[in-house]
C-alpha cells in the first residue's frame, strides 16, 4: 500500500504537516484545494486547484488515487461514497463524516450512544434563539460549515439576539467547566486503537481560537483515564479510521463531557511533532495505510503556542523577534507556508519543550510574546 497514490482533500496547513510526514513513507501524494497559492503547493507531485464541496471535481481527483483522505472536512461526501463505492479506500469513511459534518447529527450520535455531552435543542428551519428564553445561557452553533470558532455565538440573554444565525443550527446550553481538554485518538484500518495523552486547551479570550495548548493535561488520573475512555469509545462507535480529535470539557461537578470532534489531525495535536515518540501526522498515515499504529507516549511536557497575524496588519508576512525567540533551547518552529498575514490568521506554531510542567510554562510565558507576525 505505500507505493500506493494518496490524494489529500485540503491543502492547508493539516496538509502540508501531513505530507512531511508521508514522505517517509515513500507515499506518491495529491492535492486538492480551492486556493491555488495553498500551503501544500509546491511539496506534492500534483497539486489541483478546485472546490472541495464540488461533487465532479472531488469525484475526479479521486478517481486518480488508491486512497483518498481529508486535512477539512467540508468536503463533497456524496463523490466520496461514489468513490468508495468503486473501490477507492477513503478514510475517513463517509459514513463517518457525513455525520461529523453536520453539527445537529453529530450531537444525536452522542445521545444515541450513551456518550456525555452538554445539553443542547435543535432549531428547526426558520426557529431563532428567542424561541427558547427558558434556555440561556447558550451557544448557537451552526449545524455545517464552522470552523476555528466560526459557526458559533453565545447568546446570553435577549439582548444577543442580534447576533443570532438563521441558518440551520442547534443551542447547547452553556457548561460551567474548569478545563477544555482534547485527545486525539487513532484506529486503524485493521481495527487497532490508540490514544495520545490528554492535553489542555487554553482558549483566546477574544479570538475563540486556542491561545495554548498544555501537554500533559493538568488533571486528575481518574480524569485522564475518563477522557481517554470516552474518546476510544467514540472513535469506535463512530467506526473511524484515521485521527479523531475528540474535545471535551471538564466540569466544575467532575464530569467529563464531549463538546465537538474533528476526523483528522487537529491543532491539539500539533506538539506531538516534538514531543512525542510518534506524531500525529505519522499514526494519521499509519491509521489509513493499515500499518501498526506507533508509540503515543511523550517525552517531555510541552507547550503549544499558536502564531497569529497580529491585529491591524494584513499583508505579506514579516516575523518580528524570529533571531530571539529561536535562541531559548527546546524552543521549535513551525511555519505554515502562508504568504500572507491578517489579523488572527493561523500561521504557524511554536512547540516549547521543557523537563516539568513548571519549566515549560515559564518559559513559554517568557518568549510568547516575543515572536509577532507583522506585514
Amino acid at each position: 500500500m505505500i507505493n500506493h497514490k494518496l490524494g489529500i482533500l485540503g491543502g492547508g496547513q493539516l496538509g502540508r504537516m501531513l505530507i512531511q510526514a508521508g514522505i517517509d513513507f515513500n507515499l506518491s501524494i495529491k492535492a486538492l484545494d480551492p486556493d491555488p497559492n495553498a500551503p501544500c503547493r509546491f511539496l506534492v507531485e500534483e497539486f489541483v486547484t478546485g472546490n472541495l464541496l464540488d461533487f465532479e471535481t472531488v469525484y475526479s481527483f479521486g478517481k486518480g488515487c488508491d486512497l483518498v483522505t481529508i486535512e477539512i472536512e467540508h468536503v463533497n461526501v456524496d463523490a466520496l461514497f461514489q468513490l468508495q463505492a468503486e473501490g477507492v479506500l477513503v478514510y475517513p469513511k463517509p459514513e463517518s463524516l457525513k455525520i461529523i459534518q453536520d453539527k445537529g447529527l453529530q450531537k444525536n450520535f452522542f445521545v444515541d450512544h450513551a456518550i456525555p455531552t452538554a445539553e443542547f435543542r435543535m432549531l428547526a428551519d426558520g426557529a431563532t434563539p428567542q424561541d427558547h428564553l427558558d434556555f440561556l445561557p447558550a451557544f448557537q452553533k451552526l449545524r455545517k460549515g464552522g470552523y476555528d470558532g466560526n459557526g458559533v455565538q453565545r447568546i446570553a440573554s435577549e439582548s444577543d439576539f442580534s447576533k443570532a444565525f438563521t441558518a440551520p443550527s442547534l443551542l447547547e446550553k452553556l457548561v460551567p467547566f474548569e478545563k477544555e481538554i482534547s485527545v486525539i485518538c487513532a484506529r486503524s484500518a485493521n481495527g487497532e486503537v490508540k490514544a495520545f495523552p490528554v492535553v489542555e486547551q487554553v482558549m483566546h479570550p477574544e479570538h475563540n481560537l486556542v491561545d495554548y495548548l498544555l501537554a500533559p493535561a493538568q488533571i486528575s488520573y481518574k480524569l485522564q483515564r475518563m477522557a481517554i475512555e470516552i474518546a476510544t469509545h467514540v472513535t469506535t462507535a463512530l467506526d473511524m479510521v484515521g485521527l479523531l480529535a475528540v474535545e471535551m470539557f471538564v466540569t466544575q461537578d467532575g464530569q467529563v463531557l464531549v463538546n465537538e470532534v474533528a476526523p483528522r489531525p487537529h491543532n491539539s495535536g500539533h506538539h506531538t511533532m516534538k514531543a512525542n515518540a510518534t506524531s500525529q501526522f505519522e499514526q494519521h498515515l499509519r491509521a489509513i495505510l493499515g500499518l501498526p499504529l506507533g508509540d503515543t507516549d511523550f517525552h517531555c511536557p510541552a507547550i503549544l503556542v499558536n502564531l497569529l497575524g497580529e491585529a491591524g496588519y494584513s499583508g505579506e508576512a514579516k516575523y518580528q523577534g524570529l533571531e530571539e525567540t529561536l535562541r531559548e533551547p527546546g524552543v521549535y518552529l513551525h511555519l505554515y507556508g502562508k504568504k500572507f498575514t491578517r489579523p488572527h490568521r493561523k500561521m504557524g506554531h511554536l512547540t516549547v519543550l521543557a523537563p516539568t510542567v513548571e519549566e515549560v510554562k515559564q518559559k513559554a510565558d517568557h518568549i510568547k510574546n516575543h515572536l509577532k507576525i507583522i506585514a
